[in-house]
């Protein structure tokens, strides 16, 4: 496998420390392991760097001291992604890749992205022709979704400023996208709705009329123009992603999003000087998302040992414990024979379960053979009462899991998805399965793999994202199609077991 190209000079090694995160996520959706991703990553990274270095040697060349447009550098690494997995394909080397990738790389969608330039996407063609500062502003605050704060740093921008000049580069991009749609090559009837599409796009409260909605239904190019020139109703990212990436593109919209939301974005302000990459040393990449996670998942089991320490303690814990105090500080909500199940939280769930191996067993004295359903459903499973008038014995037992299913977005023939799981138990896999109502399809899964059998879909976790600690939670999405309607999918069961759904 090759190396990372070394950095000649601290703009270089700046580039390699905020980007590397970003193409090996991107990588990683476009394969079918965790070597090929990092193969993959390193490859589209050293032909990145090496177009870079062209652009630059003859930007010099010119004298005009003015440099050439294009894309910024992590969407031009991430075409580099696209790029290298189209050269496997062709040299025999598609099976490392995802199968549905390799189906779209023989499609028209990917000719679009290597075929004459006015028939590009428009997003494409819209951030190409903006100065590199602007577009990167829009970039790292759109796709990468880091926060305007951290956005300022890493460009010297004043932060109270930052806001509302992000709102003028959303207006610039706009404006190149207009110009870019008008130069399209299109039909008399796509032309005749130009001029209603722009008009309609420009304001929140604008309508859009019957027969553009029908058109745009129908019609691709006129369709991704609306996206693009719709600045208000949050679609702006979705857009560039899809735009400017090709396949996969939504997909890693929502991984760049949850990344940003753990604190976990590629870079730092200080990236010049990021460890192992000062300029003349070897490369050495960043920790990857597979190490993240996995240092997440030992930081959760350090957290519940520490959490279960208590158990083991003195009688004069136990009493302490029967009085209804709890050593951190919370209530106990059910004292009993075995483990206290700790204070419920605002979802539901006990704070004291088990690790692998020793499953919680709070209580399991008011559970009824045979009623598994209605635990996991958190219906009672004794009546009043019951074992001796007992404090517990009238509570409804907490659900093993809690699901929550939520559409992010949605078109009049698709939506995108996303499925936040918590367990009760450790898991050492898992397998969550639902039931559409209303005969949806899913089409791409990201932080799974899934099966569908007519209206029953089975999703099943990644290499990365098996194991899951105790009071957990994973998360993965997909990207569906409906007609008619698109409600919610129902009838949850992680591992078989029944699952309670949460709004």
């Amino acid at each position: 496998m090759p190396d990372l190209p070394t950095p000649q000079n601290a703009a270089e090694a700046a580039l390699l420390s905020e980007c590397w995160d970003a193409v090996l996520s991107y990588a990683d959706l476009c394969t079918s392991g965790s070597a090929s991703a990092t193969q993959l990553a390193t490859e589209a990274f050293t032909h990145g760097i090496d177009e870079l270095r062209a652009a630059t040697a003859a930007s010099k060349s010119t004298g005009t001291g003015r440099r050439a447009l294009r894309l910024p550098r992590i969407p031009l690494l991430l075409a580099s992604v696209r790029t290298v997995a189209a050269a496997w394909e062709t040299s025999g080397l598609g099976h490392r890749l995802d199968p549905d990738l390799r189906l779209w790389l023989h499609s028209d969608k990917a000719a679009r992205y290597v075929g004459p330039p006015l028939h590009r996407p428009l997003a494409l063609r819209g951030l190409r022709d903006m100065q590199e500062p602007d577009a990167v502003l829009l970039w790292l605050a759109e796709v990468e979704s880091l926060p305007m704060s951290a956005v300022a740093r890493r460009l010297g921008l004043d932060p109270a400023a930052a806001s509302s000049e992000l709102a003028q580069v959303r207006a610039l991009f706009r404006d190149r996208c207009h110009r870019n749609h008008l130069d399209t090559p299109m039909d008399a009837h796509c032309r005749s709705y130009a001029r209603l599409l722009d008009a309609v796009t420009r304001s929140p409260s604008a309508e859009t009329p019957e027969d553009l909605s029908r058109h745009m239904a129908r019609c691709v190019e006129c369709a991704e123009a609306a996206a693009c020139l719709r600045l208000h109703g949050g679609g702006l990212p979705a857009a560039l992603s899809s735009g400017v990436i090709g396949w996969g593109g939504l997909a890693y919209l929502e991984r760049r999003r949850r990344a940003a939301e753990a604190g976990m974005g590629g870079g730092r302000t200080d990236a010049a000087v990021d460890t192992g990459l000062n300029e003349g040393k070897p490369v050495r990449p960043r920790i990857g998302r597979t190490g993240i996670l996995v240092t997440a998942v030992l930081v959760s089991a350090l957290a519940l040992t520490v959490s279960l320490m208590p158990f083991g303690g003195s009688k004069g814990d136990d009493a302490n414990a029967a009085q209804g105090e709890s050593t951190d500080g919370q209530s106990v909500a059910d004292p009993g024979p075995t483990f206290p199940s700790g204070s419920k939280t605002k979802s539901g769930l006990g704070s004291g379960t088990g690790t692998a191996g020793s499953p919680a067993v709070a209580d399991s004295t008011s559970r009824p053979a045979g009623n598994s359903d209605q635990e996991a459903q958190g219906e009672s499973s004794s009546p009043a009462g019951k074992q001796g008038g007992a404090k517990g014995s009238t509570k409804s037992a907490a659900p093993d899991c809690r699901v929550k299913y939520e559409i992010v977005s949605e078109w009049p023939d698709g939506f995108q998805a996303t499925v936040t799981v918590t367990s009760t138990k450790a898991l050492a896999t898992w397998s969550l399965g639902w039931t559409f109502k209303d005969g949806q399809r899913v089409g791409q899964m990201w932080d799974g793999t899934f099966t569908q059998d007519d209206s029953h879909v089975t999703a099943t976790a990644a290499d990365y994202n098996k194991t899951v600690a105790a009071n957990g939670t994973f998360t993965f999405g997909f990207l569906g199609s409906w007609t008619g309607s698109n409600s919610a999918a129902r009838n949850f069961t992680l591992n078989k077991a029944s699952c309670q759904a949460v709004g």
